[in-house]
């Protein structure tokens, strides 16, 4: 079969692929069959087949259901956020002496993965080199990076890499492919959009090509079990004919670290070589936020990433509107409905420290995951969601994150036999009618004072 017949497929069997693989062999090749897709890169005929590992890395992925994304850099010192060498409209030189004054003193790796640990989070993205082109890890191909260039001298990634490592917490990697810095990144978006960017409009892209796969490679090769490389700045490229060599560098990835998940944020379908699909601040299948109408929603591992400060993801110093632990409960169990995992943000100060009113949002999420994760962590997306909230499914338990009280009684149109109800915190038997098309649930009184009534239904699915 030519392939180039096949345009609008994103999952094809791998019995399809690997004629000599039987489906349904064992384990790995069930995965396989499940799991392997295939993309078209620019109309030639290229197959990406993920590695056993790597198809088992995705389904621990997708298991986790929570991770916390961490945006900092030297930016932080300005307090406006990670974009403020453009918002703010800092000149070139001013905005790299900043550097200088980047000095963390506070900064303890293992007081913030404690932290995300008590937050019930089960892994990190760390931001190693956002659109300003400073790299917050030790890097031989650049000075400008936190141990050359500032005078805290300390690799924090290393620091941290070694203390998830050591306390078994996931470590994804944030890199951007926009560099406001280096005089060999070609003129994009954003250099065009603000005036205090410099234009390089006729460097070849090889050069930074070379610099961004070397410092990959640092990544890959120097810190350990990488979960996944979390790729963003399509953006900047978006409206030209940039061809920014996505799938040999997604396969330099694949062959330094086997399992390590790759994605792409750049709101598009999915392309060759991704291994799970970003939905930044939406929901899956939704668009509040502008970004969610061209991708769709693919069938791998789903990941959407929200603010718990609002309107920015970088430490600004004058918006401390955080989010309270009502609503990043009601957050985290609409995409756990969707099946998706929540990554929900936090710009550590200059001083190295999280926000106090960032940590104690968190610390509330904890303490509620600490009775309620068993219906978050390692389940499926739901049968059914609506207006009331949401669901998500492990085996024939179906967990009800009741979020908005429609009354007393609650009808849900669900297509499986519903044989008991009960809460889930107590066990108390919680009364229904079973309908040819649904159930309809008698809605007991709140007493607990938690935002979501979370109801257990055993069905025979």
């Amino acid at each position: 079969m030519n392939l180039k017949q096949l345009p609008g497929l994103c999952l094809i069997a791998i019995s399809t692929l690997l004629p000599v693989m039987a489906v349904g062999q064992n384990v790995e090749s069930n995965l396989q069959n499940e799991f392997a897709k295939k993309a078209i890169d620019n109309g030639e005929q290229r197959v990406y087949v993920p590695s056993k590992e790597n198809l088992q890395a995705r389904k621990e992925f997708e298991d986790k259901r929570f991770g916390i994304f961490v945006v900092w850099g030297f930016y932080s010192v300005a307090g406006q956020g990670e974009w403020a060498q453009t918002r703010s409209n800092i000149p070139f030189n001013e905005y790299t002496e900043l550097a200088s004054a980047f000095y963390p003193s506070r900064f303890d790796a293992k007081d913030w993965i404690d932290l995300f640990k008590e937050a019930g989070a089960k892994y990190m993205v760390f931001t190693t080199r956002h659109h300003d082109g400073f790299s917050m890890f030790d890097s031989k191909y650049t000075d400008y990076d936190i141990v050359d260039a500032t005078p805290f001298k300390r690799d924090v990634l290393k620091e941290l890499a070694d203390e998830c490592h050591k306390q078994d917490f996931g470590l994804n990697l944030y890199y951007s492919h926009v560099d406001w810095y280096r005089d060999d990144y070609p003129t994009g978006w954003s250099a065009n959009e603000y005036a205090n960017l410099k234009k390089h409009d006729d460097v070849p892209y090889e050069s930074y090509y070379k610099f961004m796969n070397n410092q990959l490679t640092e990544l890959l090769t120097n810190y350990g079990k990488i979960g996944a490389m979390w790729f963003d700045g399509v953006f900047d490229h978006r409206r030209d004919s940039m061809d920014w060599h996505f799938p040999e560098q997604f396969d330099l990835v694949h062959k330094l670290q086997p399992a390590c998940l790759i994605a792409n944020n750049h709101h598009r379908q999915i392309q060759y070589g991704e291994d799970f699909q970003i939905f930044e601040r939406d929901l899956p299948g939704e668009n509040k936020s502008g970004f969610g109408t061209a991708g769709g929603v693919s069938e791998l591992p789903l990941e959407t990433c929200q603010q718990i400060i609002n309107g920015v993801w970088g430490y600004h110093v004058n918006k401390m509107n955080c989010k309270s632990p009502d609503e990043l409960i009601v957050m985290l169990t609409e995409t756990s409905g969707k099946g998706a995992n929540l990554l929900l943000d936090v710009g550590p100060r200059p001083n190295g420290t999280i926000p106090k009113p960032a940590a104690e949002s968190l610390r509330g999420l904890g303490k509620w995951l600490n009775k309620y994760g068993e219906t978050i962590y390692e389940t499926d997306k739901g049968d059914i969601s609506g207006n009331w909230g949401s669901s998500t499914r492990k085996g024939d338990r179906l967990f009800l994150h009741i979020t908005h009280r429609p009354g007393n009684e609650l009808y849900l149109p669900l297509g499986c036999k519903v044989k008991s109800a009960k809460m889930f915190i107590g066990g108390a038997p919680v009364k229904f009618d079973q309908w040819k098309h649904g159930i309809q649930l008698q809605l007991p009184e709140a007493t607990d004072g938690e935002p979501v009534m979370v109801i257990e239904l055993t069905t025979s699915k």
